[in-house]
């Protein structure tokens, strides 16, 4: 009892927390993944060594590259004028793929597909031209219609219509079940439940990622342009085989300037869908 006469609160002890100790679960998987980096390194010939002994050649880049080539007719004028014909390249193969990535994502959408022959069918496709590289397709472009940005707007359209395939589907997937069932209990058709129920509850998301992939095909066709696709990729290209690293850090920051500004512009057009 205590001194006021109730009874004494039991103290209540506090066990430590236990420790934690590898499992040989987790021992086994840690010694897997390292035996698998070391594996990798070996490959991939890293050499800490040659990367030191290099140096020079590294003080020699930069050398040549610096200062750079800011002459208005021989560098930059060229270079601007490439930059119009990179981002031409990323917006027109955005815009073209869009309606083939439609299709492939309606019907590789468990929510709207025709069936699982139809699912089945877009699912590879998909997969297909995503398993394909841009510069694969960028080649094959430039042997069919030869060297020019058409070959690099071709290339984006066909790998491009994968990825984007994939991202619309996987968001009408996420559609709300309960609005779809409701909508079909109603007798609605296939095509009412696509217009009326999957497309204005993933419009926002759609948008978003057409930007996302605006923002990342400019950067491809960058890219593209190394392997004769045009744009300032193949004044890039020109200015490393005839060593002239001066040109070549102009038109690489005009670069920059560019991927910032679209990337700014990305945002922002992003951040108001959301508000």
């Amino acid at each position: 009892m205590t001194t006021t006469g109730l009874p004494a609160t039991p103290t209540r002890r506090i066990a430590p927390p236990p420790r934690w100790r590898p499992s040989g679960t987790v021992a086994g998987t840690t010694l897997a993944v390292l035996a698998l980096l070391i594996f990798c390194g070996v490959k991939t010939e890293i050499s800490v060594p040659a990367l030191v002994q290099g140096w020079h050649g590294m003080v020699d880049f930069v050398q040549q590259a610096f200062p750079p080539d800011l002459s208005w007719t021989e560098t930059v004028q060229p270079a601007l004028q490439a930059l119009v014909v990179t981002f031409a390249i990323g917006l027109m193969g955005t815009v073209l793929a869009l309606p083939f990535s439609l299709v492939l994502a309606v019907l590789g959408s468990r929510t709207t597909t025709a069936g699982p022959f139809w699912y089945q069918t877009a699912r590879t496709i998909m997969s297909t031209l995503r398993a394909v590289p841009d510069v694969v397709f960028a080649l094959v472009f430039v042997t069919a219609v030869g060297l020019g940005p058409f070959a690099g707007v071709l290339a984006i359209v066909v790998h491009g219509t994968g990825v984007q395939a994939k991202l619309w589907s996987e968001a009408m997937d996420e559609t709300d079940p309960d609005a779809l069932a409701a909508l079909r209990s109603t007798g609605a058709r296939r095509t009412q439940v696509l217009l009326h129920a999957v497309l204005p509850d993933v419009a926002a998301s759609f948008v978003g990622l057409v930007l996302y992939r605006l923002d990342v095909n400019v950067r491809t066709s960058l890219v593209l342009g190394l392997v004769g696709a045009g744009g300032i990729g193949f004044l890039i290209d020109q200015s490393i085989q005839l060593f002239r690293f001066d040109q070549m850090v102009t038109q690489l920051a005009l670069v920059l300037v560019l991927i910032v500004a679209v990337d700014v512009l990305s945002s922002r057009l992003r951040k108001r869908l959301h508000d």
